[in-house]
């Protein structure tokens, strides 16, 4: 009768470290991290507020809540740093690609925002002020 009772205690203690472990491999192999040439582009960039639908404010002939910005091919931002700068009061100088977004990288390289990725081509950030800045794939 022990030994049942140790054999039930061993096969459930087993299978919970197999649902553990099989669980974790399963999530880190659906976040992928993506190749930054996927991301090498124009993107236009749209600053809102949180009750604002970015599509409307893109409408509005606001040039100051829209800016396109060029992800070049090496990591580096160009034409549009120093717009996405003035939003996030620190001049962007690269990017890099993570698994869940995208993060802009200012001039010692450390991450000064990330943008989360909502589907393929949108990225999202809320900054400290509650704006947000959307970041979307221009059409090619």
């Amino acid at each position: 009768m022990i030994s049942k009772a140790f054999t039930y205690k061993a096969v459930a203690w087993l299978s919970a470290a197999f649902i553990m472990i099989s669980g974790e491999t399963s999530m880190a192999s659906s976040l992928r991290l993506e190749d930054p040439s996927v991301f090498a582009g124009q993107w236009q960039a749209t600053l809102t507020a949180r009750e604002d639908a970015p599509q409307a404010q893109t409408l509005q002939d606001k040039p100051s809540n829209t800016c396109v910005i060029e992800l070049e091919a090496n990591q580096t931002l160009g034409k549009g740093a120093d717009c996405l700068g003035a939003w996030l009061e620190q001049t962007p100088i690269g990017w890099f690609p993570e698994p869940d977004g995208l993060s802009v990288t200012g001039k010692e390289g450390s991450r000064i925002q990330f943008f989360s990725r909502q589907r393929d081509g949108l990225y999202l950030t809320t900054l400290k002020s509650g704006l947000v800045i959307t970041l979307e794939r221009s059409a090619q």
